[in-house]
């Protein structure tokens, strides 16, 4: 970015500040201009002798923080006042108390919101995940804060560039493992698009040019098939007398590259990197009417899947998502993506929970994002402690992004739950007290028990038993974050009635063993328990899972802990129960030392097995493992957004010589001799090692999985461009 003189830059302020005015959209009454106006001096004044890493005025980026709030998000007055000033308390002399005294209690509120997110965010590792549980918890305060801590991370991604490469790992990850799929949560779909594409391009950089260049080559000729496909649309609209709109919708890098990865795919396989929008314009009590007629004529002219149709109208998304989807194959044998949305459904999808405010009327019943935040509002509440932080955020996450399904009471009421929900979260997100009671359902007139996955349409009915109790099993059963949480708070409060039996075995084995009984030794062996507290201790040593053998190795030096130890992770007790470390297998067989740096052995991480080459982290865990993964490693993503201060900033520095497994799946016509061609391949022409080999042919086609140690990426992809060009292979891709 150029320098500019003092005046320029006075200018450059000046000018953001107008473009902050133009892109609000609701009420702009003269008190409202004033009261914005004094919160942009405040912050100017505030910030004035402080610069961002690029050079650039720290006022610049509140600023673009109030401009995403305002045009981006639709949002009014008091979030905009709030994003102007959401560094002043944290950052500057100005407090709580002054902003309060100029813009009132409200916006103090929300500024103290993101405030406190802010101070844990600076903390030490550890406390990250303590950070993301409380951006999670400001759900059920105030709305606004989430929202403008949106803004915030999408303002900070889009000028990440100057930043170190540790630290644009570290945020990348934080915002793609919460984030985005906050902001899909809460409707925003075009700034979760930009969250993940922006996180993509700076954790895989190369891929993410490799699928930039991929798109744009090809766009020319998709305008021009797009072309020909919507001519036949529009004349039959106008027919009709619609008043609509056509839209092409171009898929994001991110979004091409998951296709590909979950396909199995190169991208000139991807048929639908692109999809078509219909935005019909009408009043709201026609537009179901119209969207469906715009159906009609579509599937007049093109051929529908019926697999592929989708109706979100009539049961909105959770995030308040309302449109028509369907599949229809259009010229030369292509299938091309339509969405058909009226514009009120189109102002939601791209303003999300703003939008979805604007049209709720006071007296129409609570919509599907009502009730998801009310059901994540009574969630937080019951999880109010801090001990399983990344064990309730996990959960939480992963309810955020999965598919819904859509299930019936007995009385017909809609419940939505998360696609791979069973029974007992059905149950569980009725009651706290049917779940603890559940032994199974009837689910369409059948009986099933509460393991059994439920599918969109079924209609539950929940049978229960007085003596029935949660259990620990339980735990494998269940999808919901809501339903965990109603387990583990039933388990302890069973396993409270279990304290005084559990005192008192503990002063007898302390007795026995001839230790003192003092508060520092129970600390010290209910600490080298790793329980997540009191409770589950004196429930421990009560049913006898702690007992004389393990006190010894706690409290008498040189005792072997590691059996006992690793015995009493407890999936929903332990506080490192989620962040357990990535699986390596046989440690000798499949976890490899590296130098790196300080000539430390690190472990190659067997989720993921990156080899030489690789886009990798390195990432020293709290227990002082330090591990390699790749930077698109699931697991690795999860680590860096709790522990991404622990990444170690120097390159991975793989000893000459060495070799590492990796895995290839091949699909090939069942020939005679492909077998030894393929061998032959790999051990003669290659000189490369096989781990091993599996393989089974069907109907024609012969299934590979081969694991071979190669030296590095470069040549495992020249062995792999090498087998894609031999008569009879059809796909040859990288499983790991």
């Amino acid at each position: 970015m150029k320098k500019l003189t003092s005046g320029e830059e006075r200018q450059e302020i000046l000018r953001q500040y107008r473009h902050l005015i133009e892109a609000w959209t609701t009420r702009k009454e003269t008190k409202d201009l004033w009261d914005v106006r004094k919160a942009f001096r405040m912050a100017a004044d505030a910030h004035k002798d402080m610069r961002r890493k690029s050079g650039e005025p720290f006022i610049l980026h509140p600023l673009a923080v109030a401009t995403i709030a305002a045009g981006e998000m639709g949002l009014g007055r008091t979030s905009i006042i709030s994003a102007l000033l959401h560094d002043t308390v944290e950052d500057t002399d100005l407090t709580l108390e002054d902003v309060e005294k100029m813009f009132g209690h409200k916006v103090s509120r929300i500024i103290d919101g993101l405030t406190k997110i802010d101070e844990i965010s600076d903390n030490n590792s550890t406390a990250q995940s303590a950070t993301l549980k409380k951006i999670i918890f400001t759900l059920s305060d105030d709305m606004r804060v989430i929202l403008i801590k949106l803004a915030d991370r999408l303002h900070n991604m889009r000028t990440m560039n100057v930043m170190a490469y540790d630290k644009q790992l570290r945020i990348a990850s934080e915002t793609l493992y919460i984030y985005a799929p906050l902001a899909y949560r809460l409707g925003f779909f075009s700034i979760k698009s930009e969250l993940e594409e922006l996180s993509f391009k700076y954790s895989q950089p190369e891929l993410y040019e490799d699928i930039k260049h991929e798109i744009e080559q090809s766009r020319s000729g998709r305008n021009a098939y797009m072309d020909d496909f919507m001519k036949p649309i529009r004349t039959s609209l106008k027919h009709k007398g619609l008043k609509f709109q056509l839209l092409i919708n171009e898929k994001t890098t991110y979004s091409v590259w998951q296709k590909m990865r979950r396909l199995e795919l190169p991208f000139d396989q991807i048929y639908n990197t692109f999809s078509l929008d219909i935005i019909v314009d009408t009043e709201t009590q026609n537009e179901s009417l119209e969207c469906w007629a715009v159906y009609s004529a579509l599937s007049a002219i093109y051929k529908p899947n019926n697999k592929r149709l989708l109706d979100w109208m009539s049961t909105p998304k959770a995030n308040g998502y309302e449109a028509i989807h369907t599949t229809v194959m259009g010229p030369q044998g292509r299938w091309v993506a339509v969405h058909i949305r009226s514009k009120r459904m189109q102002e939601i999808a791209q303003k999300g929970y703003a939008a979805y405010l604007k049209y709720k009327t006071k007296s129409s019943s609570p919509g599907t994002l009502d009730v998801w935040l009310n059901k994540t509002r009574e969630l937080l509440l019951e999880n109010d402690n801090d001990e399983e932080s990344i064990s309730f955020i996990d959960d939480f996450k992963q309810n955020l992004l999965s598919d819904e399904i859509y299930v019936f009471t007995p009385k017909g009421d809609m419940i939505t739950l998360p696609k791979g929900a069973t029974v007992l979260d059905f149950a569980y997100s009725i009651h706290s007290d049917l779940g603890n009671r559940a032994i199974g359902a009837n689910v369409n007139r059948r009986v099933v028990t509460i393991d059994h996955k439920l599918r969109s349409g079924d209609q539950v009915e929940v049978i229960t038993s007085k003596i029935m109790e949660p259990q620990e099993d339980w735990f494998k059963i269940v999808v919901t974050a809501r339903a965990k949480t109603k387990i583990k708070n039933a388990l302890k409060n069973k396993r409270k009635a279990y304290k005084k039996e559990g005192e008192q075995k503990l002063k007898t084995l302390f007795e026995q063993l001839k230790i003192e009984f003092t508060g520092q030794n129970v600390q010290k062996v209910m600490k080298e328990s790793q329980v997540s507290g009191p409770i589950d201790f004196y429930y421990f040593l009560a049913t006898g899972k702690i007992g004389p053998e393990e006190i010894k190795r706690s409290l008498i030096p040189n005792e072997d802990r590691t059996g006992w130890l690793r015995s009493l992770r407890i999936p929903f007790i332990g506080k490192q129960a989620k962040t357990a470390l990535p699986e390596t297998g046989n440690v000798s067989a499949l976890s490899q030392s590296a130098v790196f740096g300080d000539q430390k052995e690190h472990v190659i991480s067997g989720c993921c097995h990156p080899i030489s080459g690789d886009n990798v982290i390195v990432l020293q865990l709290p227990n002082g493992r330090t591990e390699v993964h790749r930077t698109d490693c699931e697991k690795a993503i999860q680590l860096m957004s709790v522990y991404g201060r622990n990444i170690l900033k120097s390159k991975w520095k793989p000893p000459e010589g060495k070799t590492y497994l990796a895995s290839i799946h091949i699909t090939a016509k069942d020939v005679p001799g492909l077998l030894n061609m393929v061998t032959d391949m790999i051990s003669i022409k290659f000189h490369l090692d096989m781990n091993a080999i599996n393989m089974h042919s069907h109907e024609g086609l012969v299934l590979m999985d081969i694991k071979i140690f190669v030296p590095s990426v470069a040549i495992l992809k020249k062995l792999m461009g090498n087998l894609s060009k031999t008569d009879h292979i059809i796909k040859v891709v990288r499983t790991f």
